[in-house]
């Protein structure tokens, strides 16, 4: 097995309707997980990075949410339409796409 040069969390997790934080889920984070899966199934980099869903990362309110390892690279606000610069920008070239970067250290 190759040894994975990205591995990317798509939040997923799901909270009441009327929780005031909101909730990934909600936002399209599914559709999310799954454009991102696609394109690097279809570029044939799924020995390469590996896309996942994941459980709550805390960033609800910034959501969808994920996060690109090993760089620890957060984004907010992510929709499928934005997955195609995500994955040309950040997963194949290296570079992070800034306009949709979070903080994931700021203080609530």
């Amino acid at each position: 097995m190759n040894r994975l040069e990205r591995h990317v969390f798509v939040c997923e997790n799901r909270r009441d309707e009327d929780h005031p934080r909101g909730c990934c889920a909600r936002g399209g984070a599914d559709a999310v997980r799954r454009a991102l899966k696609t394109r690097v199934i279809e570029a044939g980099l799924d020995d390469r990075i590996r896309i996942n869903r994941s459980g709550c990362l805390d960033h609800c309110e910034d959501g969808p949410t994920i996060v690109v390892y090993p760089e620890g690279v957060w984004y907010g606000g992510v929709r499928a339409s934005d997955c195609d610069e995500i994955f040309e920008r950040h997963l194949c070239g290296g570079e992070p796409v800034e306009r949709l970067r979070i903080d994931r250290e700021r203080a609530r």
